[in-house]
């Protein structure tokens, strides 16, 4: 039940626009930390379910700018990989209690900020040889399936594209034309399994108009703003967010 008060509009305003800015402007990686924080309020279905059109709308604001300056053999690699993922997420959706995807939500944001923590260690490398098509459908497949549980697809494609060598904007147009991509195919399960309801795509178009701004202040953040105070912010809101929803999912 989405009880459209002030501190509905309070929690997601914010969250649409900063997932608005990431997609369009630092790779998408950290837009998931709006689903996250949805489901500190609604039901991690509901959140998902408003969230989806949201990101196939910023999807369509973002292609523009990076028309054709994507690498186009990564994307195809990272797409056939998605489906069999997205296909799991949807067998695990019908089965599964709703604590468990607070769980699943919780963990993947606690283990996006260790990642992200350990590469700065050290701890973990990339390496620098270009990964192959296997590895391509391998980062696929862990982004189809994260995406649909959490909208949390960013890390994989990011190690696997990190290793490509990209240029910053081809990473970027890759980065938003492969969750164009997933996120088209996300959608009619969504449809099938209930996710989607009268109240969500209510909710959808009132918060459409900040995730066309959140788009366009990503384009300009893109060139503008330096990335390290933007995802420190994010490390921040998803440990928080994180270790709230495990917490809310054990007990």
């Amino acid at each position: 039940m989405v009880s459209f008060d002030l501190m509905f509009f309070a929690i997601t305003i914010p969250a649409v626009l900063f997932a608005g800015i990431s997609k369009a402007g630092f790779g998408s990686g950290a837009a998931f930390a709006s689903s996250s924080i949805l489901a500190l309020v609604l039901e991690p279905g509901v959140a998902l379910g408003i969230m989806l059109p949201l990101l196939m709308l910023m999807d369509i604001f973002s292609l523009r700018p990076y028309w054709r300056r994507w690498s186009w053999l990564d994307f195809k690699r990272i797409a056939i990989g998605a489906l069999p993922g997205v296909a799991l997420g949807a067998w695990l959706y019908d089965i599964a209690d709703p604590d468990l995807f607070r769980l699943l939500i919780g963990g993947i944001s606690l283990g996006f900020v260790a990642w992200v923590i350990a590469r700065a260690r050290g701890w973990v490398r990339i390496s620098t040889d270009p990964a192959g098509p296997v590895w391509g459908g391998v980062a696929g497949l862990a982004a189809g399936f994260t995406s649909f549980v959490s909208h949390a697809g960013g890390p994989p494609v990011a190690v696997y594209l990190l290793r490509q060598g990209l240029e910053k904007t081809a990473f970027q147009a890759t980065t938003v034309i492969t969750f164009w991509a997933i996120n088209l195919m996300k959608f009619i399960p969504y449809s099938t399994l209930g996710i989607f309801t009268r109240q969500t795509l209510t909710a959808d178009l009132l918060l459409a108009p900040f995730a066309v701004i959140g788009v366009f202040l990503g384009v300009r953040a893109h060139h503008l703003v330096p990335e390290k105070p933007f995802f420190m912010f994010t490390y921040v809101a998803l440990t928080l967010t994180g270790i709230k929803l495990i917490w809310d999912g054990l007990f």
